[in-house]
Protein backbone atom coordinates (compact mmCIF):
# COMPACT_ATOMS: atom_id res chain seq x y z
CA UNK A 1 0.00 0.00 0.00
CA UNK A 2 1.17 3.57 -0.66
CA UNK A 3 0.71 6.66 1.50
CA UNK A 4 -1.75 9.10 -0.09
CA UNK A 5 0.27 12.08 1.13
CA UNK A 6 3.97 11.30 0.65
CA UNK A 7 3.78 8.36 -1.78
CA UNK A 8 6.04 6.03 0.22
CA UNK A 9 5.39 2.29 0.46
CA UNK A 10 3.86 1.36 3.84
CA UNK A 11 2.42 -1.76 5.45
CA UNK A 12 -0.97 -2.91 4.24
CA UNK A 13 -2.53 -2.78 7.72
CA UNK A 14 -1.01 0.58 8.76
CA UNK A 15 -3.24 3.34 10.12
CA UNK A 16 -0.48 5.96 10.09
CA UNK A 17 2.30 6.54 7.59
CA UNK A 18 5.68 5.84 9.20
CA UNK A 19 7.31 8.56 7.08
CA UNK A 20 4.96 11.56 7.25
CA UNK A 21 2.69 10.61 10.19
CA UNK A 22 -0.60 11.16 8.34
CA UNK A 23 -3.61 8.87 8.63
CA UNK A 24 -3.90 6.59 5.62
CA UNK A 25 -6.46 4.27 4.12
CA UNK A 26 -10.05 4.19 5.24
CA UNK A 27 -9.44 5.19 8.85
CA UNK A 28 -12.62 6.57 10.35
CA UNK A 29 -12.45 9.90 12.13
CA UNK A 30 -13.91 10.42 15.60
CA UNK A 31 -17.58 9.56 15.96
CA UNK A 32 -18.31 12.38 18.41
CA UNK A 33 -17.28 16.02 18.47
CA UNK A 34 -15.34 16.34 21.73
CA UNK A 35 -12.52 18.50 23.11
CA UNK A 36 -9.48 16.21 23.53
CA UNK A 37 -7.48 16.41 26.76
CA UNK A 38 -4.07 15.95 25.12
CA UNK A 39 -2.56 18.26 22.51
CA UNK A 40 -4.81 21.26 22.89
CA UNK A 41 -3.58 24.87 23.03
CA UNK A 42 -6.41 26.81 24.74
CA UNK A 43 -9.58 24.78 25.15
CA UNK A 44 -9.25 22.06 22.49
CA UNK A 45 -12.03 23.36 20.24
CA UNK A 46 -9.91 23.53 17.07
CA UNK A 47 -8.27 20.18 17.84
CA UNK A 48 -11.71 18.62 18.35
CA UNK A 49 -12.95 19.93 15.00
CA UNK A 50 -9.78 18.80 13.24
CA UNK A 51 -10.06 15.26 14.61
CA UNK A 52 -13.80 15.11 13.87
CA UNK A 53 -13.36 16.18 10.23
CA UNK A 54 -9.92 14.47 9.89
CA UNK A 55 -8.03 17.57 8.73
CA UNK A 56 -4.87 19.27 9.98
CA UNK A 57 -5.28 21.20 13.23
CA UNK A 58 -3.11 24.09 11.97
CA UNK A 59 -5.51 24.59 9.06
CA UNK A 60 -8.49 24.71 11.42
CA UNK A 61 -6.72 27.20 13.71
CA UNK A 62 -5.79 29.49 10.80
CA UNK A 63 -9.31 29.39 9.37
CA UNK A 64 -10.81 30.10 12.80
CA UNK A 65 -8.45 33.07 13.25
CA UNK A 66 -9.31 34.47 9.81
CA UNK A 67 -13.03 34.13 10.50
CA UNK A 68 -12.62 35.79 13.90
CA UNK A 69 -10.81 38.78 12.39
CA UNK A 70 -12.98 39.06 9.27
CA UNK A 71 -16.29 38.99 11.16
CA UNK A 72 -15.32 41.54 13.78
CA UNK A 73 -15.04 39.12 16.68
CA UNK A 74 -17.96 36.82 15.88
CA UNK A 75 -15.48 33.97 15.35
CA UNK A 76 -14.14 34.54 18.87
CA UNK A 77 -17.69 34.44 20.22
CA UNK A 78 -18.30 31.21 18.28
CA UNK A 79 -15.12 29.77 19.83
CA UNK A 80 -16.35 30.55 23.34
CA UNK A 81 -19.76 29.05 22.56
CA UNK A 82 -18.10 25.91 21.15
CA UNK A 83 -15.93 25.76 24.29
CA UNK A 84 -19.07 25.72 26.45
CA UNK A 85 -21.14 23.39 24.25
CA UNK A 86 -18.55 20.76 23.21
CA UNK A 87 -18.07 18.07 25.87
CA UNK A 88 -14.60 17.25 27.08
CA UNK A 89 -13.10 13.88 26.21
CA UNK A 90 -13.69 11.32 28.99
CA UNK A 91 -10.78 10.70 31.33
CA UNK A 92 -8.75 7.54 30.80
CA UNK A 93 -8.76 5.30 33.86
CA UNK A 94 -5.39 3.98 35.05
CA UNK A 95 -4.77 0.34 34.34
CA UNK A 96 -5.23 -1.98 37.30
CA UNK A 97 -2.45 -4.36 38.31
CA UNK A 98 -3.02 -7.94 37.16
CA UNK A 99 -4.34 -10.20 39.90
CA UNK A 100 -1.55 -12.78 39.59
CA UNK A 101 1.26 -10.23 40.02
CA UNK A 102 0.43 -8.75 43.40
CA UNK A 103 3.38 -8.19 45.70
CA UNK A 104 3.22 -10.20 48.93
CA UNK A 105 3.85 -8.19 52.07
CA UNK A 106 6.50 -9.49 54.46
Amino acid sequence: MYCNYCGKVIQDDANLCAYCGKRVGAVVARKRLVRPRVGRKIAGVCLGFSEFFDIDVVLVRVIWLIVAVATGGMGALAYVIAWIVMPEEPRALPAAAPVGERVASS
